[in-house]
């Protein structure tokens, strides 16, 4: 598993480039891995090489990695939540960064009151009006954010977005730049109860340009994991 650990450097020094760039600290990005279908002996070496915040897609693989995996990780819900499987995503994750929508915030704070847990929230946001992706609408952005404030047992921290797909990583910056405006608009609002300071934003074809672009997370599975395999 020496390819996972020199992937993860090759990661880490392409982080600290692209934060160089734009003047910015590496310390300021936090690197997820994006451990979805891959083996656990790829997420374990991960691990071991010093990979902490870790990212799944679906709350019933998480459910059967998490216990498996050992070392001090935050686990994060990077994929679209469904309401009926809030419950078991309230007791494995650490954070979920894919909240689209009032019900699905009002059943994960029903959740985490009655586990006696406060969870760290992200609100999906769709910068790229895609029918076929999850997000809610950019102008309800702040409207979801105010709701959100009023609820128990979740804590909103920012926004993730998730662009069109291009293989050209610039194709992605117009949609990077104007997610940075959307996250300081919901800053700026400066709604009582929240505290946005979280931007997720860039995937491995095009995390460098979301670092130029003022991403505080970026969400990282092929460049370290190698290519994944379905089956």
């Amino acid at each position: 598993m020496e390819d996972i650990r020199e992937n993860l450097r090759n990661v880490r020094n392409r982080i600290e480039k692209a934060a160089q760039r734009a003047g910015r600290s590496p310390d300021e990005i936090t690197l997820v891995g994006i451990s979805k279908v891959q083996p656990l002996e790829k997420v374990q070496a991960a691990v071991d090489a010093g990979l902490v915040h870790l990212g799944e897609n679906r709350v019933q693989e998480a459910a059967g990695k998490i216990p498996q995996i050992k070392g001090n990780v935050h686990w994060r819900l990077v994929g679209h939540l469904q309401r009926n499987k809030a419950k078991k995503a309230v007791e494995v994750f650490d954070m979920i960064e894919s909240i689209d929508s009032e019900r699905l915030a009002q059943e994960v704070s029903r959740r985490c009151v009655d586990a006696a847990k406060t969870m760290e929230i992200l609100l999906e946001v769709n910068v790229g009006g895609e029918e076929a992706k999850t997000g809610a609408e950019p102008s309800k952005l702040i409207d979801l954010a105010r709701f959100c404030a009023g609820l128990e047992g979740i804590s909103v921290e920012g926004i993730m977005v998730i662009p069109p797909f291009d293989p050209d990583p610039e194709k992605s910056r117009p949609y990077f730049q104007r997610s940075r405006r959307l996250f300081e608009e919901l800053r700026d609002a400066q709604i009582e109860g929240i505290d946005i300071h979280r931007l997720s934003m860039g995937m491995s074809a095009d995390f460098e340009v979301a670092i130029e672009e003022g991403a505080t997370i970026v969400r990282v599975g092929t460049a370290i994991f190698g290519q994944r395999e379905y089956h």
